[in-house]
């Protein structure tokens, strides 16, 4: 797991809403039945260590939201593809990013809602609550990564 970079050394003058810039943690999960919950559980450490470190304010709401993201961009890349997963949270001012890599290079495609499917509303839920979504090719596999807002007064916009 690599540890959080400290506020300004990622080129920010600690000044202004950027200040929160750089803070990351990473993990890779290696393929048994504990990884979604370890995830969940490293999340929220990882906001709670830079809420009492740094100062950021998180919401009870953006704390669950996170760990729902987490739990369900882990979940599809545990479900779907073979290998390690690489799981990537990174704060951007009042927003965590949170990026899973896998080794599966297809791109995920949110169905249609149908309130009669059961499973599969991951992807629909992740781009429901979080304020910016993104997928991408990797050279090996894809990235998955989610924008979620950390407090309530942090606006967010559904992709819908």
């Amino acid at each position: 797991m690599r540890d959080e970079v400290p506020p300004g050394e990622d080129g920010d003058d600690g000044d202004g809403p950027a200040r929160n810039r750089g803070l990351q943690t990473a993990v890779a999960l290696e393929g048994d039945g504990t990884d979604i919950a370890l995830a969940r559980h490293l999340a929220a450490d990882f906001l709670t260590r830079v809420q009492a470190e740094y100062g950021l304010k998180v919401s009870s709401r953006g704390m669950d939201l996170t760990r729902l993201v987490v739990s369900e961009l882990v979940t599809n890349a545990r479900k779907y593809a073979p290998g390690p997963v690489l799981m990537e949270l990174r704060i951007d001012g009042e927003v965590i990013e949170v990026s899973v890599w896998d080794t599966d290079p297809v791109l995920p495609v949110a169905r249609a809602a149908d309130p009669g499917r059961l499973g599969q509303h991951g992807l629909e839920i992740v781009m429901a609550v979080a304020q910016g979504f993104e997928a991408r090719r990797e050279t090996v596999g894809k990235r998955i990564t989610a924008r979620v807002p950390l407090t309530d007064e942090v606006g967010y916009r559904s992709p819908r």
